[in-house]
């Protein structure tokens, strides 16, 4: 049975919510449903993603942190991989309006094209609705859910905080390593981290 939270949370119905109101999602545990309209005009509920695994990254394009990863070029490596594999990629952008990273439908499309991403939908969480759900803190944070939607992976895409892009090389990248875990049928082994990068602009 699929156990994803019986939340959904439809953006822009509900306004502005405590940040009180919602536990940290605990890895193991069912990941936070939610629903909402991604860039496209398009809806995308959580739930349709059941026996897939899921990505959620989030972002802000002018954080150096995430700027790191895609002028690199190793966001979409990574994206491109899980994609190859079945993934579903969902990026969120949880900038509030006059706030860093904020941005239109439009220009988050075009920043995706730009950019060369490899992803499923790109959401704009304008009201920081879906990233107060997940206790989202800084661009990029990432999470991976399992195929039977419990969350398997909380935290840092990699193990080098560092803003220049010479130390992906060497870093180990959580993500790939989490999805290597699943894929096998494993226990992913480290299943959560301390994410780094720019804070989410609520």
């Amino acid at each position: 049975m699929f156990k994803f939270k019986t939340f959904a949370l439809t953006l822009g119905a509900l306004g502005l919510l405590s940040t009180a109101a919602f536990a940290a999602p605990t890895v193991g545990e069912a990941a936070p449903a939610f629903t909402a309209k991604d860039a496209s005009g398009k809806t995308v509920n959580l739930e349709d993603f059941k026996g897939k695994t899921v990505v959620l990254e989030w972002s802000n394009h002018d954080c150096p942190f995430v700027i790191k990863h895609y002028d690199s070029g190793n966001m979409q490596a990574v994206q491109k991989q899980a994609k190859a594999d079945g993934v579903e990629w969902v990026k969120i952008i949880s900038s509030a309006p006059g706030r860093q990273g904020h941005v239109s439908d439009a220009k988050a499309l075009e920043i995706v094209d730009k950019d060369g991403s490899q992803l499923t939908t790109v959401i704009r969480d304008e009201a920081g609705e879906i990233g107060r759900l997940y206790d989202a803190k800084t661009t990029p944070h990432m999470f991976v859910i399992d195929k039977d939607g419990n969350l398997a992976y909380a935290g840092a895409i990699d193990s080098n905080s560092s803003p220049r892009q010479s130390v992906i090389k060497d870093a180990k990248n959580y993500v790939l390593a989490a999805l290597d875990d699943l894929e096998h049928g494993r226990a992913v082994e480290v299943a959560q981290t301390q994410p780094y990068g720019c804070s989410i602009k609520y």
